[in-house]
């Protein structure tokens, strides 16, 4: 009696919310449909964190609650080493990426120079381009690089996390240089008009006004440029060479026999890194 109660007490709220106009059907449909688009988002995510904390050894069904599959992981050498080479290469890659994109930023955003449109052309086609073209594109690059070194000191190289941190910076560029450039947009020339007449240098206008008023948006930048280099596959697989080993490319290889708890685990690790970054990016953002 009570359920039937709340069910009638419901369907008469919402027959009296349709009668008000405070509820459309195009209102209720587009609720629905907003509901279903996050469903099909994010519930594989949920499954996914889910299915990393249960006994069963295929990760398919709950048998129970465990963080043997953490313990597994963090004991797992070759797991462990790939985590630290990727680690390394989005570091190494984003402190690179950071200090050109954020050069580059400037020079775009306040000067005026000849080839400026093409060179603006050049810094979105990395965003533009589909990254197996980039990846294929920086494969045949390296081995030309290869052939001239060779052919130049007769020292033969192979493919290994130089090349891959090369290619990583090659992309993570370009949306450093946005991030940078929407700081610089509504930046107020004015500051550094007014240190100037105060007898102030170029150097000390830039680290005393300039850069700390763009600050967030470098941070922002560069935690944006780790997150890629660090969830990069497919540049990541064509440019790392034999007992290279990076994340992304071990859990697929791993994938690829079979899906188990333990890939689970490093999956919900690497989830949780990459909103933790992205979450410090955005804060940063809106404090700008």
């Amino acid at each position: 009696m009570i359920k039937t109660a709340s069910a009638s007490t419901t369907l008469a709220r919402a027959r009296g919310a349709f009668a008000e106009g405070r509820l459309t059907w195009s209102g209720l449909a587009l609720t629905v449909f907003s509901i279903l688009i996050y469903l099909f988002l994010y519930a594989p995510i949920v499954i996914l964190v889910i299915f990393s904390f249960t006994r069963d050894e295929f990760g398919v069904r709950w048998t129970g609650f465990t963080l043997d599959w953490y313990i597994r992981l963090f004991n797992n050498p070759r797991m462990m080493g790939a985590a630290w080479n990727t680690l390394v290469v989005a570091s190494v890659s984003t402190v690179v990426s950071t200090i050109i994109g954020t050069l580059l930023a400037m020079a775009m955003e306040r000067y005026r120079f000849r080839g400026r449109g093409a060179m603006e052309g050049l810094i979105y086609l990395p965003i533009v381009v589909p990254e197996i073209v980039m990846a294929v594109a920086l494969l045949a690059f390296s081995a030309i690089a290869f052939d001239v070194i060779k052919l130049v000191t007769g020292e033969t190289l192979r493919r290994n996390l130089a090349t891959v941190t090369i290619g990583h910076i090659a992309f993570s560029i370009s949306f450093v240089v946005v991030v940078v450039r929407t700081s610089l947009k509504n930046f107020d020339r004015r500051l550094e008009e007014a240190a100037a007449d105060l007898g102030a240098d170029s150097w000390n206008i830039f680290w005393r006004i300039t850069f700390p008023l763009i600050l967030p948006g470098i941070i922002g930048g560069a935690l944006l440029a780790f997150t890629l280099s660090l969830d990069d596959f497919i540049i990541s697989l064509f440019l790392s060479g034999p007992g290279t080993s990076l994340l992304p490319v071990e859990v697929y290889n791993r994938v690829r026999r079979a899906v188990t708890p333990e890939i689970n685990a490093i999956s919900t690790l690497m989830l949780l890194l990459s909103m933790v970054l992205v979450a410090l990016s955005q804060l940063l953002q809106r404090r700008r």
